[in-house]
């Protein structure tokens, strides 16, 4: 059954019972979720390279829309770790109005996946692919943090990999104590946090004792108010990035890692999601949710934005079982930045740091990461290969080359497990379960007719080995029976070796009889016109009816 494009919002309102107790219930979980949100927001934006008060902007904006039209009951969507590196990358080569239009085209473009019904293809992600560049982004932010952890002054960090490293080596002497010791003391109690309440999280607690303990201290850190001004409070207008086709064109390849990053964090969120409620998340509706709160993000001055899986199992995890939770944080959101937006500048950055250390820590999956070592070869090399291209080269890089070699491997295993054999001794009976299997002990092939079966996908990979083995065909058979039972699908390639075939063949007055013809090649050998050049009658429906259509015709010829 088709997926309906129905906002999972408007099945909780219209189609379901949706009472006061579940109401409270998604009251407070999206409080809660709220407050957890505030501190990463601002983390994630300073990470990325622009304001803090941009990354509260997308938690709000994008946040509240893609829980209006988002296909997951309990998906709660904002900036996240992993557009930390891509965002970065782009303001600094395109400035904002660069990153506001690749926002927008990312989300027409995650519109447009939805629409095509392109939610279910996202799976088809390797899995190496997916945990090599979660790995690899995990190690760039954990870099990207080390001169804040550290109190580090001066400029800010080379984007290349290597030379960051080589220059925060290089300045570690000059490393700030104070903002090291903080920086330090920040991880220890996110650490321990978990163990005292888990009701509470960590991130705020750490944030509010820390910016206390600074401020009291007269620490010499550095503070958020003192890198970027006052935090106002206020809610910019809407304002439209000034688009040209140049720019569009320019800025279209990071709009795609944008959406297709954006779409495979998202539904991998409300894939976790679903087994944590039991539920079944909309994909392609859930896509094109995204897409509206990236289109309208960049409007308020806000970044990308995508599916949050930490912050959606806050959600779960305290009651919120429909997207009115994930509403209410958005919010609450609103409201904390205009309460408590000013006193937002108080936060040292070394905290926002270490808080970044922490999530990169918890993203990387290190353990997962070792265990595909335990994988077959070919998926360890797809893995390090994303890995190592994401981190000293480009995450779009890195996503290119392993989804490429995923499947150049993916069609070199097809192509091993497609085999093309000659049976000219007796067949053993090809039987169905609903007969009497001993009805016919074998079968005698007579001598002038030549039979080759096809094991697995005859496709443009497994060509090359069907050429082969239909170079073994005698120029003495008066017919040729190709068995394909055992062949799901028939590609182009497939069709034009047949193709071939049938010519050589018939340079040899050798008639072609197909057996055992499955669904799909089927309509592929009528769509292209074979069936009718090889005669439906030639389409044998299993081993037996070939022999006599093949004894038929020797005996036609003969006759002649």
């Amino acid at each position: 059954m088709e997926e309906r494009l129905e906002p999972k919002l408007y099945t909780t309102l219209f189609r379901e019972k949706y009472g006061r107790s579940q109401f409270f219930a998604d009251l407070m979980s999206g409080t809660v979720v709220g407050f957890v949100a505030f501190p990463l927001a601002v983390a994630f934006a300073i990470a990325s390279g622009v304001s803090p008060e941009q990354g509260l902007y997308t938690a709000i904006v994008a946040g509240f829309a893609i829980a209006v039209f988002g296909g997951s009951r309990v998906q709660v969507s904002g900036p996240t770790g992993a557009f930390i590196i891509i965002i970065y990358g782009i303001v600094q080569k395109h400035g904002y109005d660069g990153l506001a239009i690749a926002t927008l085209l990312a989300g027409l473009l995650l519109i447009g996946m939805g629409l095509l019904r392109m939610g279910l293809f996202i799976r088809f992600i390797p899995f190496p692919v997916t945990v090599g560049f979660t790995s690899g982004i995990a190690v760039l932010i954990f870099s990207s943090q080390m001169k804040d952890f550290l109190g580090l002054q001066g400029e800010a960090l080379p984007v290349e990999f290597v030379e960051k490293w080589t220059a925060i080596i290089g300045s570690a002497h000059l490393a700030n104590p104070w903002a090291l010791g903080c920086a330090v003391l920040t991880l220890l109690l996110l650490v321990v946090w978990p163990k005292v309440s888990r009701k509470v999280p960590g991130s705020i607690v750490a944030i509010i004792g820390m910016s206390l303990l600074t401020y009291i201290l007269e620490l010499p850190v550095e503070t958020i108010e003192q890198r970027f001004g006052v935090i106002t409070g206020s809610f910019p207008t809407p304002s439209v990035p000034r688009l040209t086709w140049a720019r569009c064109t320019e800025l279209f390849q990071p709009a795609v890692t944008i959406a297709l990053l954006g779409g495979i964090e998202s539904l991998l969120s409300a894939v976790v999601a679903d087994g944590m409620i039991g539920g079944r998340h909309r994909s392609n509706m859930e896509l094109i949710a995204q897409g509206i709160g990236n289109l309208l993000s960049p409007l308020f001055q806000g970044i990308p934005a995508t599916g949050a899986i930490a912050r959606t199992a806050t959600n779960v995890k305290n009651g919120g079982r429909t997207p009115i939770s994930a509403i209410v944080h958005a919010v609450v959101l609103l409201l904390l930045v205009s309460v408590f937006g000013k006193l937002a500048g108080h936060i040292p950055l070394c905290v926002i740091a270490a808080i970044l250390v922490y999530v990169s820590y918890n993203m990387s999956e290190w353990r997962l990461f070792l265990r595909m070592f335990s994988f077959p070869r070919s998926d360890v090399c797809v893995l390090l290969a994303t890995f190592l291209l994401t981190v000293f080269i480009d995450l779009t890089v890195a996503i290119e080359v392993g989804m490429v070699l995923a499947s150049f491997l993916f069609l070199k295993r097809m192509e091993a497990v497609t085999e093309v054999g000659q049976l000219t001794k007796d067949l053993l009976e090809e039987y169905d379960e609903k007969e009497d299997a001993g009805s016919i002990d074998i079968r005698n092939v007579p001598d002038d007719i030549q039979v080759f079966e096809v094991h697995g996908p005859l496709f443009f990979g497994a060509i090359a080995r069907f050429k082969s083995a239909m170079e073994r065909v005698g120029t003495d058979p008066n017919c040729l029976i190709l068995r394909i039972r055992n062949v799901p699908a028939l590609d182009a390639s497939g069709l034009f070796a047949i193709e071939e075939l049938i010519r050589r063949l018939r340079k040899n007055n050798c008639q072609l009889i197909l057996s055992g013809v499955r669904p799909q090649p089927r309509t592929a050998l009528e769509r292209s016109g074979l069936l009718e050049d090889i005669g439906v009658d030639n389409v044998c429906r299993d081993i037996d009816a070939a022999l006599s259509r093949a004894v038929e015709l020797r005996n036609n010829s003969k006759g002649q």
